[in-house]
């Protein structure tokens, strides 16, 4: 995110006696009107996912509540991504949905209702600003700058290191990293231990390879570099003296060994949960969606750590700089059951259900009533999390040009596994740059 902004949690309280309406504005300008049957719901998740259940008995009390019946469909990542927008721009009847913030403020922002009326009290009692300024901004950066609220932030995450504490540890390390020199001095412990230090899936090297580029040249001269463009002023070349720094640091510790012998082919999520989990690795590059997805390979030993990518010599960003992001629910323009659908959001993210999101899928929690309801696994984000105080995009910029990500995340495995030098990695991405 380009803005810098104070990290902290979207807060929302539901108040137990929730009827239809509460904390929203009814009328014409709000968008929404009487009539329809149901209201209709696409969700992002999949029917199994710990997420959908939650959702699920949201609903239920949502419908017991306010009489209103809920059409939820849970269409997982693939059907969201491919079938909403075909279906948005049929017409066909669709009130609230969700997604990623950019995805969902970006690729869909066309058909969002305003929501800065009908979200007034819920922001002005429950919001964090924060979040808030999120949601904003990831609709004005592609909608001419336009930052009007069209979407409510849930679950927040963070990305960065997960770190097993027990093998920490094992090996002697006594802090947790938080420049490369430090990274550097805990995987040698690591390594001496014969612990495999860092590993990491396929589907998070162009993460990876972005975070320790933008540590090095900021997000813009991330995003400046891969489109071949000007970004905020920023205008950078695969031939720039600290690109060669961070292609080489990163070749160093491929070099030292630190890296797993199987990331050059780690298929997600094969890193994550044959390697990390069962206390084979030490570090694994992710999201703090992490503990929920691995909850089932996790050894019995291991006590959950985490830290901020680390600050690196002379880097533009220091380890403040990160991607905290959020889902986020939305309202079809066109629908005529807005006023439901908002307070359908009120349920989801708010009280007992925000609590038991937080329990049942291991996530950050929303509402600020639940500020102390952090899972265990994830009492090492929260200070890394507040930390935060500039706002990375997904992989810090770098798969903003389609053309060569897939180029990208090929020769990361390959510098990672120690088959490329820094110096031939820069080469091909010269190459695919048309350099």
């Amino acid at each position: 995110m380009k803005k810098k902004i104070v990290s902290a949690l979207l807060c929302v309280a539901m108040a137990a006696s929730l009827v239809v309406g509460c904390g929203s504005k009814s009328g014409s300008d709000s968008g929404s009107s009487k009539g329809g049957d149901k209201l209709v719901y696409w969700a992002m998740w999949s029917e199994d996912e710990p997420q959908a259940k939650v959702i699920k008995e949201a609903i239920s009390k949502y419908e017991k509540d306010t009489g209103v019946k809920v059409d939820v469909q849970f269409k997982g990542r693939t059907g969201q991504r491919e079938g909403l927008e075909p279906a948005l721009s049929a017409k066909q009847q669709i009130d609230l949905f969700d997604e990623d913030v950019n995805r969902v403020n970006g690729s869909w922002g066309k058909y969002l209702l305003d929501l800065e009326d009908m979200a007034k009290d819920y922001e002005s009692e429950h919001g964090n600003e924060t979040l808030f300024k999120i949601a904003r901004n990831a609709y004005g950066q592609t909608h001419d700058g336009d930052d009007t609220l069209h979407s409510i932030p849930y679950q927040p995450s963070i990305f960065g290191f997960f770190y097993n504490k027990t093998l920490f540890t094992k090996a002697g390390i006594e802090s947790v990293p938080t420049t490369w020199e430090e990274l550097d001095a805990a995987c040698a412990k690591l390594k001496e231990a014969g612990i495999t230090p860092i590993t990491a899936d396929d589907a998070y090297l162009t993460s990876f390879i972005g975070y320790h580029l933008a540590r090095y040249i900021g997000q813009d001269g991330v995003k400046a570099l891969v489109t071949g463009e000007e970004c905020n002023g920023e205008s950078v070349t695969w031939d720039d003296e600290k690109v060669k720094a961070a292609a080489e640091s990163f070749a160093d510790f491929a070099k030292k060994g630190y890296f797993s012998k199987n990331i050059a082919t780690n298929k997600y999520p094969a890193g994550q949960n044959q390697e990390f989990a069962p206390g084979d690795a030490a570090i694994v590059i992710c999201g703090s969606w992490l503990p929920n997805e691995a909850k089932d390979s996790v050894a019995e030993d291991l006590e959950w750590g985490y830290f901020n990518y680390p600050s690196v010599p002379d880097g533009k960003d220091d380890n403040t700089a990160n991607n905290i992001a959020n889902q986020v629910l939305a309202i079809n323009k066109d629908s005529k059951m807005a006023d439901e659908a908002f307070q359908l959001i009120e349920y989801i993210t708010t009280g007992e259900y925000d609590k038991k999101m937080t329990e049942d899928a291991l996530c950050i929690p929303t509402d600020k009533a639940n500020s102390d309801a952090w899972p265990t696994e994830l009492a090492g984000v929260k200070e890394a999390f507040d930390a935060t105080t500039t706002f990375y995009d997904w992989a810090a910029g770098v798969e903003s040009n389609n053309d060569i990500t897939p180029v990208l995340q090929e020769n990361t495995q390959k510098l990672a596994s120690g088959k490329l030098d820094a110096a031939g990695f820069i080469k091909v991405m010269k190459e695919a740059a048309g350099q």
